[in-house]
């Protein structure tokens, strides 16, 4: 038997640690903060200006590696992020929406703009050279890959569908997909601009 002083310690230790607990966000998508690196790079955006990381410092930053003859995927997926923009409300001003583009070939900054403004105005498109991109998806741990040509000389690319979410100061937090509801993302994305 734990005399009263240990019965005492105990019982504020639980308390302090139920208390702890009780602080923790209650994530709906997966919490990779410490797991992926912080937000970082240095391409071309659909305007035709050089944009890095630093330029989204005080944002909150979606981004998503696709390209713009993708036949499914990618719109569904920026139809996804629209959503979620309307779902935010007066928040999505905090957000910006970063498409890279994993066919540089193709992704001209022109091309990107006519593409991402049809979407959402926070979308940004990202291109660079194909080492740029490579080594960008290395980073995040993105696969991409171009498809052997078709007849009339046209290409897919297979890619990954991961939606990363880094917070204000550029630290990766969430990572999500178009397959988690769009009040999924909303949620989360409410507790992380609340935590500030």
């Amino acid at each position: 038997m734990f005399s009263k002083p240990c019965q005492f310690l105990l019982i504020a230790c639980s308390l302090v640690l139920l208390a702890a607990c009780a602080q923790q966000p209650q994530w709906q998508l997966n919490d990779v903060r410490g797991h992926l690196p912080d937000l970082q790079f240095d391409l071309t955006a659909d305007n035709g200006k050089p944009m890095t990381a630093a330029d989204l410092r005080g944002k909150y930053v979606l981004m998503y590696f696709g390209y713009t003859h993708c036949p499914d995927v990618c719109p569904l997926t920026l139809v996804h992020l629209h959503l979620l923009m309307q779902k935010l409300g007066a928040d999505a001003d905090q957000v910006r929406i970063l498409f890279v583009s994993v066919d540089p070939a193709r992704d001209t900054p022109q091309v990107l703009h006519q593409y991402v403004v049809a979407f959402d105005p926070h979308v940004i498109g990202l291109t660079g050279t194909a080492d740029q991109i490579a080594e960008m998806a290395k980073r995040y741990r993105a696969a991409f890959n171009r498809n052997a040509p078709q007849p009339d000389g046209g290409y897919e690319v297979s890619h990954s569908s991961a939606i990363y979410i880094f917070d204000p100061q550029g630290r990766a937090r969430l990572l999500g997909t178009s397959a988690d509801p769009v009040d999924e993302f909303a949620h989360d994305l409410k507790l992380l601009i609340q935590s500030g």
